[in-house]
């Protein structure tokens, strides 16, 4: 359980990391500013966590149903972001399609801040000894400093804004089958087997397979056709 908790975790920065991408360095650092606050806010609260409480946080079902639905909005937010910045790529967006950008541009996500708890708990955990607040400011500086320099530098390995804002799409899809992964929490009717359906795992490569050659080649000729005529048209 925990495994998949600190994948949720990672794949959670990255996200929040590519949405920076989107964004000019002023306002990365903005958004950083806001993690960085963050942490510094709440390090005395994680101060009086310990190992044994967090361990009971991720045994609890019910609490993981609550912090399921929160990370459905918080996903559901990335992916209608992803979407509308696609469009935007290929065609001017209306006014209200327009605030709703800026609106899911400028916020950060809701789990990024649980992630930054968690991060910062994991912190003061390796660091028996050291001061509270020195461990706080230092990951607060280290946030603000180091994620719009991150953002820019991911920015640059990839100048292509559609494979950023798709890798962000898969992203935050993986971060929805992982929540309802964390939200079982090993309550399942299933029983266990030993053997493989070979037959049935063909068939799941096979429509992979197929809808991966299918969205290639309608990317390919369909896709990019349709954004140069608009521009062609502009």
């Amino acid at each position: 359980m925990e495994i998949v908790v600190i994948i949720i975790m990672a794949s959670v920065g990255f996200s929040f990391l590519l949405k920076l991408t989107c964004h000019r360095l002023p306002g990365a650092v903005a958004l950083s500013l806001i993690a960085a606050l963050t942490v510094i806010f709440s390090y005395e609260t994680a101060t009086s966590q310990s190992k044994t409480q967090i361990a009971d946080w991720l045994e609890n079902p019910q609490l993981m149903l609550d912090t399921s639905v929160w990370l459905t909005i918080d996903v559901a937010f990335q992916i209608f972001f992803c979407i509308l910045y696609a469009k935007s790529l290929c065609s001017p967006l209306g006014r209200k399609e327009k605030a709703a950008y800026e609106i899911c541009l400028w916020f950060p996500g809701i789990l990024i801040f649980p992630v930054l708890f968690a991060s910062l708990t994991a912190l003061i955990f390796s660091l028996p000894g050291t001061d509270f607040s020195t461990i706080g400011w230092g990951m607060a500086a280290g946030v603000l400093i180091v994620m719009p320099l991150l953002a820019m530098g991911f920015k640059w390995l990839l100048p292509e804004p559609e494979i950023r804002i798709e890798l962000n799409f898969m992203i935050n899809l993986l971060i929805a089958a992982l929540g309802i992964v964390a939200t079982v929490n090993g309550r399942t009717a299933a029983t266990g087997v030993d053997s493989v359906e070979w037959t049935a795992l063909a068939g799941v490569f096979a429509l992979l397979a197929l809808g991966f050659v299918a969205g290639f080649f309608h990317n390919k000729y369909i896709t990019r056709e349709t954004c140069l005529k608009i521009n062609s048209l502009k």
